[in-house]
């Protein structure tokens, strides 16, 4: 599988101010896969430590604080030669190991020298920790669930992506690319971007085998929310993390606590979603009163949405067959767009480093489902699981802030056009959306 993070990961192989790297993403997204493949590439040879299968390997880093030492007890415990610049040194599963994770301070001053990479399950919750960090001393990269583009490569579908990356201006996409387009998007619809699920559909064809990887993955997941420190919060995560469907399947898609349980109240369940985000198994999307910088001063911090981290799990999770996809755009606009919404925000996410937001109104009731800050202009981006699409929410927003609204965006069915300052991405060419906005702004 070509996953595009190894470009990111061969430019900190190369550069000058490399420290050792922490690689974050949620179990099962395919760290460990991208730190071997990219170890066998790019380097003579790799030296692999799993905390979680060798617990005695802690051991090393709990005596001394003297790299040199450490190695040489990894080196002898493991049978793996380590040689300064010419090995990858991956230390996996690091999660529960505060005292590696310190190290990384003493790699960084003492021994440059070496390369290490990190990763770990669950990194998230415990970075938050307040625990004596290696602040400053690492580099950090996250690892997303594979995109439309990586899922498209894995496919054998080259000459799809080549003729997305070629496209330079804005106008409509020949039906000979459209249309095969549209329907390996209803695939991905249904496998999602974690490699295991998409691994089974792309080489096998085999949908039960999917189905049955998805499940795995879901179970995984709600093993370990029996991970946090309080047991009480273990029963709230679950019912939150269930609830996150038919949270997805209102008109109106705010967060609402009283949906995961009758009479729940904010600050029970507070700590529990926040455990997911912090895991980054869920995205939280707060409602921005106004689209001006820096976005986070317009945050309404009451108001929020929250997103599954994969589409192909939101799929799962809300049990929607895949036989779905076979039923013309049965798939995009099934409970009420949630996927396609949820598809649109992961895509966006890889794009544009500040998380997006959304801006709503209630009386009359106007909805933007997200604005995306790029560079230092605020986009307002309307998503539609159809074609031919009326945008009032789009109309509204640009009567609210006519001066903050360069370009409106609306991902739908419809082709790639530019109607006036509204510019229409097709769904297949989210990946693109950075991209076509800077076209469309010089066009």
């Amino acid at each position: 599988m070509e996953r595009r993070i190894m470009n990111d990961l061969l430019k900190w192989k190369n550069s000058r101010y490399r420290k050792p790297l922490i690689l974050k993403g949620v179990r099962q997204v395919g760290k460990t896969w991208l730190l071997k493949e990219f170890g066998k590439r790019y380097y003579e040879n790799i030296a692999y430590f799993n905390f979680d299968e060798n617990e005695e390997y802690r051991q090393f880093f709990e005596t001394t604080k003297d790299v040199d030492r450490i190695l040489q007890n990894l080196m002898l415990a493991s049978a793996q030669k380590i040689v300064p610049e010419k090995t990858l040194i991956i230390f996996d599963e690091i999660q529960d190991c505060p005292k590696v994770i310190n190290s990384m301070k003493y790699f960084c001053e003492n021994a440059p020298q070496y390369h290490v990479a990190c990763a770990g399950s669950l990194l998230g919750i415990a970075l938050s920790k307040p625990s004596s960090f290696p602040v400053g001393k690492v580099n950090f990269m996250q690892i997303d669930p594979m995109t439309f583009t990586e899922f498209l490569l894995a496919n054998g579908d080259r000459n799809l992506v080549e003729y997305l990356d070629s496209v330079d201006r804005i106008e409509p996409i020949p039906d000979a690319f459209f249309n095969p387009l549209y329907e390996k998007l209803k695939m991905y619809y249904v496998t999602g971007g974690m490699p295991e699920p998409v691994l089974m559909w792309t080489e096998e064809r085999d949908v039960g085998a999917m189905q049955e990887a998805l499940s795995g993955i879901i179970g995984a997941y709600e093993r370990d929310f029996a991970k946090h420190p309080s047991i009480s919060e273990f029963p709230k995560i679950s019912m939150i993390w269930r609830s996150i469907p038919s949270q997805l399947a209102r008109e109106n898609k705010k967060f609402i606590y009283r949906v995961v349980k009758e009479g729940a109240r904010a600050r029970e369940y507070e700590d529990a979603l926040q455990w997911l985000v912090d895991a980054r198994l869920v995205h939280k999307v707060y409602r921005s009163s106004a689209p001006r910088l820096p976005i986070s001063a317009y945050d309404d911090l009451s108001a929020f949405k929250i997103y599954l981290v994969d589409v192909g799990l939101l799929r799962r999770l809300a049990q929607l067959s895949p036989t779905a996809f076979a039923e013309g755009n049965r798939l995009f606009t099934e409970f009420k767009g949630a996927l396609t919404e949820n598809y649109v925000l992961q895509t966006l996410m890889t794009q544009f480093e500040v998380m997006p937001r959304y801006w709503s109104q209630t009386n009359p009731p106007y909805e933007v489902d997200f604005l995306i800050q790029r560079e230092n202009d605020i986009f307002p981006v309307e998503v539609k699981s159809e074609a031919n699409t009326a945008s009032k929410s789009l109309r509204k927003f640009k009567e609210l802030f006519p001066e903050e609204v360069k370009l409106r965006v609306r991902f739908s069915l419809d082709n790639l056009k530019l109607d006036g300052d509204v510019l229409n991405i097709p769904l297949f060419m989210a990946d693109q959306a950075d991209r076509a906005i800077g076209m469309a702004i010089k066009q």
